[in-house]
């Protein structure tokens, strides 16, 4: 049994950096003895109440489990305790983000570690800054297609200034209701009803209580992430892991089709030194199969601190 002071991390309220004259705020987690190996930086996905809060789970499995790497978990602006400007949020400008995180924070390489359908952000992160990039985690990614075949920009604008509205306001609201977001996580997010826990609602109901918070949702929702990254996706030098989720399924029409299987492969047929995993579960991963997913990503971590 592992003792009690290699299994929980150090938590310490969070720090701050300036982006842009924004604020944005991150955690910065150790193990409680010495520090090892290449450090990660966690990039949470977007949605109601969704913060850096969703990578506590994981953190906490990570050091219990006996890894020692340090972790950074970052607030993207518009999420947690960031500053939540009301703007439209494109990838582009969280990748820009991290890019300063990495140049005035860490200022050392990292693996990256992104959950859904914020993929995008990681891969321009990886193009913006490749010297700080050692390797990606790809957890749950969204079907290739809805990252291959671009959303018309008129429609992200027409999408982004009808939610940005006081009809948007009212929508916010509504979706932040537990009720709500208990069905929307069953039907969209878990493999099972009762993964959908107390600690899980609690987390989007307080993560959504400033309504300001509704922009990043309204701008992922837009679609402004659904671009053609299939060049970029096929450029990336480093080494990839993608963890698919034995029942993972897409919140679009155009992924229904495509089984689990499929959609892992058409990812390492993409990606120039990709290896893939499926581990029980759906769609959020480091969350709902917390410790299956520590156990499938630790040793490709541990690879990379010889690379």
């Amino acid at each position: 049994m592992l003792q009690p002071s290699t299994t929980i991390s150090e938590h310490t309220p969070a720090s701050f950096y300036t982006w842009r004259n924004y604020s944005c705020a991150y955690d910065r987690l150790a193990p409680t003895d010495t520090a090892s190996g290449v450090p990660l930086l966690l990039i949470h996905p977007i949605g109601v109440g969704l913060s850096r809060t969703f990578w506590q789970r994981f953190c906490d499995e990570w050091y219990r489990s006996g890894q020692r790497n340090l972790i950074y978990n970052p607030d993207l602006l518009g999420c947690g305790d960031s500053d939540l400007p009301q703007i439209a949020y494109h990838p582009s400008d969280w990748a820009e983000q991290l890019q300063a995180f990495l140049q005035t924070v860490i200022k050392t390489p990292v693996v990256l570690v992104v959950q859904g359908a914020l993929l995008p952000v990681a891969i321009d992160l990886i193009h913006l800054q490749p010297d700080l990039i050692r390797g990606v985690v790809m957890s749950g990614p969204p079907a290739r297609t809805l990252i291959a075949n671009p959303t018309p920009t008129w429609r992200q604008q027409l999408s982004w200034n009808l939610f940005n509205s006081p009809l948007g306001n009212g929508f916010y609201r509504y979706a932040r209701r537990s009720q709500f977001l208990q069905s929307f996580s069953i039907r969209q997010l878990f493999a099972t009803a009762n993964a959908v826990d107390a600690e899980w609602l609690a987390m989007l109901k307080e993560g959504s209580r400033d309504l300001a918070s509704r922009h990043a949702v309204f701008s992922f929702l837009a679609g402004f992430w659904r671009q053609d990254y299939t060049a970029k996706l096929a450029a990336i030098a480093q080494p990839s892991l993608v963890v698919m989720g034995g029942e993972a399924s897409s919140i679009s029409r155009k992924g229904k089709a495509e089984t689990p299987d499929e959609r892992l492969q058409d990812y390492l047929t993409q990606l120039p030194k990709g290896e893939g995993v499926k581990l029980p579960g759906r769609n959020v991963l480091p969350y709902e199969s917390t410790a299956e997913f520590v156990r499938a990503i630790a040793p490709f971590v541990q690879k990379l601190e010889t690379v």
